[in-house]
């Protein structure tokens, strides 16, 4: 039952990505067994080709109910095309509501899925391939009930009057 919940939440996932003309780049990296070692550092090779363009980006992260904190601590290292390190920051991301519990994300069954943004209108400063490496920072190694971490890079849109 649990494989045929995930199958379903892949497809429709796919299914919205893929309707999105917006979407430069989205890829994720599944948790092995749901248990994020502190060593494994998923990573991202982001290609962008036009610098006058503003882009919005997220991080799209999948957890189980089961998962036992309210936030999860992630490290991000930026490097551009370069090899020169752009940002190494700590942050935190909330996944349910500290007071009740209750999941923030779109859920199906006991499967969370998150979009959080972490740079909003933001212009790459050169056409070329960016690396973005993600690494959890929680005390607990490994961290339980992570399926899936990832980015999601995308255009922003004008708006319209």
């Amino acid at each position: 039952m649990r494989f045929l919940k995930l199958a379903v939440l892949l497809i429709f996932g796919a299914f919205l990505t893929s309707c999105n003309e917006n979407v430069v780049y989205n890829a994720h990296e599944d948790i092995k067994d749901g248990l994020w070692y502190i060593k494994n550092k998923p990573t991202f090779k982001v290609e962008i080709k036009d610098t006058v363009q503003a882009y919005n980006l997220y991080y799209v992260l999948r957890n189980a109910l089961q998962y036992p904190y309210y936030n999860l601590y992630m490290n991000r290292q930026f490097i551009g095309p370069d090899n020169k390190m752009i940002t190494n920051t700590l942050e935190e991301v909330f996944l349910s509501n500290e007071t009740t519990g209750k999941p923030f994300g779109n859920g199906l069954g006991d499967l969370f899925d998150h979009k959080i943004p972490f740079l909003k209108n933001y212009h790459f400063p050169r056409s070329g391939v960016y690396t973005f490496t993600l690494t959890q920072s929680m005390r607990q190694n490994p961290l339980p009930f992570i399926l899936s971490v990832g980015i999601s890079v995308e255009k922003v849109q004008p708006k319209k009057n």
